[in-house]
């Protein structure tokens, strides 16, 4: 229904928009902008970009997403989910490539909404999810390893067990004044809540942190030693600029861009709902979205998703509407524009310290250790997508975690296909639950009777093929019972075309019972249907019985 695409900003006005809900957004709003400053500024870093390139895109994407969201809650910005496909992308291509691939991801997350493909984003299954995730989060703490013990490169790192070498090779380089800061911002960060949930941990440990270092003046970088002054205003928006013979590569990177916006951000949309009773809208979501994530590149930013932890601060700190979405943007332009020129003076150390602890909330460790007790489907599909993440590339793991995922479930629906020979091999302990049991029902000799239960596809075909041939001599007649056939594919019914084939070689009647009215559509449109006849067609078993009796004896006469 199109009324679906209808933002739930609008849907909260229309509705009644009190003075009372408008202080608590505001206030919601603005703390979860002051949360939401140091983590822009340390994703911008770590994904290769520059600071500011954070802050634009926690107030461009930021505004837009709550504008236009599915849920009243959302809160969007830059993520840890995107760092490690981000860096990537600007190693290879330079910003330029990201500009453009984020665009393109963009676009797709709109096509995705308008098609109503916001629900089919649940078919990701689960222990992929956790496996790319788990291997994002092990990919930023060991990417922290630099900045956290303040060493000093030769080179730059080309994957996890080159970085690895690096840091093992620079041990003699190590700073224990960025140590000590580090140290420092991770015991505020994890005892702090415990003091007051008021005031954001990060920001305390930002703030002590920075003034302890310049105070003391020691040696520990920070961003304006390595990246220059932060700028205090928004850049004017301007299109990027992009070799035109670079897009076909891009596809695959705006892919996985798009799809893992999709993920988060319907995973956030998901937790928020939990969170507030309420159901939020999968299209519209996937819309928002697109747009921010359209216009975030113009003004020089990066991908952007649904935010999770700062959705979850939003519902706590009593946000009700997207206008905490919009008012959390505007605090962070305002601190910006007001504050942007001491962002320079925060220690390396501090944010590494700050991304350290969202790798480890991030991990899901403990889903990753409980899923090792489910089938081992499951467990080869979590442990390949975290395998490749962490060793080869995120959007090879999200390309193979699907394709593995779709094939083990083909096989899993392959193994729930069971072909019988009932008129020979009855099972009285399983007819005895059965509502229309064959044991009792007398069936001619002449007669062979095959059952299919559970999905007819082209992966359960080979095992049809094997029960039918238990048949020694051609029957004069056969009988497929098909009641239990809940879906048919066009492989399947090219088998039953094969089928028919040789019992007409054979002299055999082929019928088919227990015809379902939608399987009965679909045979009505293939060639089947007439070469079988509609005589031979029949809805319950006991009809096919008596017609096949009847024919044996013209036979037997």
């Amino acid at each position: 229904m199109t009324s679906r695409l209808v933002p739930e900003l609008w849907c909260c006005l229309k509705e009644g928009y009190t003075r009372q809900r408008l202080v608590e957004d505001l206030l919601s709003g603005m703390i979860v902008g002051i949360v939401a400053l140091p983590l822009a500024i340390a994703f911008a870093i770590a994904s290769g970009v520059k600071p500011e390139q954070g802050l634009y895109t926690a107030v461009i994407a930021g505004f837009l997403i709550s504008l236009l969201s599915g849920s009243r809650v959302q809160i969007g910005g830059p993520t840890g989910a995107f760092i490690v496909v981000v860096f990537s992308i600007v190693q290879q291509y330079g910003y330029g490539g990201l500009a453009v691939a984020t665009i393109m991801a963009g676009a797709l997350l709109i096509v995705m909404g308008i098609c109503r493909l916001g629900g089919a984003i649940k078919f990701i299954p689960y222990p992929m999810t956790i496996g790319f995730t788990s291997g994002i989060a092990l990919i930023i703490a060991i990417t922290q390893g630099k900045d956290l013990f303040g060493l000093t490169l030769s080179r730059s790192a080309e994957g996890i067990v080159d970085r690895i070498t690096l840091y093992a090779e620079a041990i003699d380089t190590l700073n224990m004044h960025a140590v000590i800061i580090a140290g420092l911002a991770m015991v505020i960060l994890l005892f702090w809540p415990k003091v007051t949930k008021k005031v954001p941990g990060s920001i305390v440990a930002l703030l002590v942190t920075t003034v302890l270092v310049h105070l003391m003046d020691w040696p520990v970088a920070t961003i304006g030693s390595a990246f220059g002054d932060v700028p205090s205003t928004l850049p004017m928006p301007h299109l990027p600029t992009v070799d035109l013979a670079m897009i076909p590569q891009l596809i695959s990177p705006a892919l996985t861009i798009a799809l893992l916006a999709a993920i988060e951000s319907l995973l956030s949309a998901v937790v928020a709902d939990g969170m507030t009773g309420r159901r939020h809208k999968s299209n519209m979501e996937l819309v928002a979205q697109g747009v921010a994530n359209m216009v975030s590149p113009l003004f020089g930013g990066i991908p952007a998703t649904g935010a999770i932890a700062r959705t979850a601060t939003n519902v706590k700190s009593g946000g009700t509407s997207p206008v905490s979405g919009i008012v959390h943007a505007l605090t962070l332009l305002l601190i910006m524009m007001l504050f942007g020129r001491w962002a320079r003076l925060i220690p390396m150390a501090t944010l590494a310290a700050i991304l350290l602890i969202v790798a480890y909330h991030m991990s899901e460790w403990r889903h990753f250790i409980k899923l090792f007790r489910s089938p081992r489907n499951d467990i080869v599909v979590m442990l390949t997508t975290f395998v490749l993440t962490v060793f080869v590339d995120l959007t090879v793991a999200i390309e193979t975690g699907v394709v593995l995922s779709a094939l083990l479930f083909m096989q899993r629906m392959a193994n729930a296909t069971e072909v019988r020979h009932i008129s020979r091999e009855i099972n009285d302990e399983e007819d005895e639950e059965d509502d229309q049991p064959i044991c009792g029902r007398q069936i001619p000799s002449c007669v062979e009777v095959f059952e299919i239960h559970g999905p007819f596809f082209f992966g359960a075909t080979n095992q049809f093929k094997d029960t039918l041939s238990l048949i020694k001599e051609p029957p004069q007649i056969l009988i497929l019972r098909m009641r239990h056939i809940f879906t048919i594919d066009a492989t399947a019914i090219r088998v039953l075309e094969d089928v028919l084939e040789k019992t007409q070689r054979d002299g055999t009647q082929l019928m088919l019972s227990g015809v379902r009215p939608h399987l009965l559509k679909k045979l009505q449109k293939t060639h089947l249907y007439d070469e079988i006849g509609e005589d031979s067609i029949f809805s319950e078993i006991d009809a096919a019985l008596t017609v096949a009796r009847g024919l044996c004896r013209k036979i037997d006469e």
